[in-house]
C-alpha cells in the first residue's frame, strides 16, 4: 500500500531528479522510493558506510566522489555559516 509524504528539496535539485526520472521513464516518487529501499535495505550500519558513489554515478554525468572527514558538530556549524556569507 503506498502512502504519502512531504519533503523540502532545493529547487535545482527538484528540476535535475524530475529530469533524470522523466529520461529513465520513472516517476520522480518511483525513483525516490528506490533510493531509499536501498538506503534502508539493513546492509549498512550508518550513513557512513552506505557507498553513496553508487548511485551517485547512477544520476550524475562523469566520476562521482564521495569524501568524508570526521568533524565536530561545531565545525560542521562553523563551515556551514562560513559558507552562506
Amino acid at each position: 500500500m503506498d502512502a504519502k509524504i512531504t519533503l523540502s528539496f532545493n529547487k535545482t535539485v527538484i528540476e535535475q531528479a524530475k529530469a533524470y526520472a522523466a529520461s529513465q521513464n520513472i516517476s520522480l516518487s518511483r525513483l525516490m522510493e528506490f533510493l531509499l529501499h536501498k538506503i534502508t535495505s539493513g546492509e549498512y550500519q550508518s550513513i557512513d558506510e552506505y557507498p553513496i558513489s553508487d548511485w551517485v554515478n547512477e544520476l550524475a554525468e562523469g566520476k562521482a566522489e564521495y569524501l568524508a572527514r570526521p568533524r565536530s558538530r561545531i565545525s560542521s556549524k562553523d563551515e556551514y555559516l562560513s559558507s552562506r556569507k
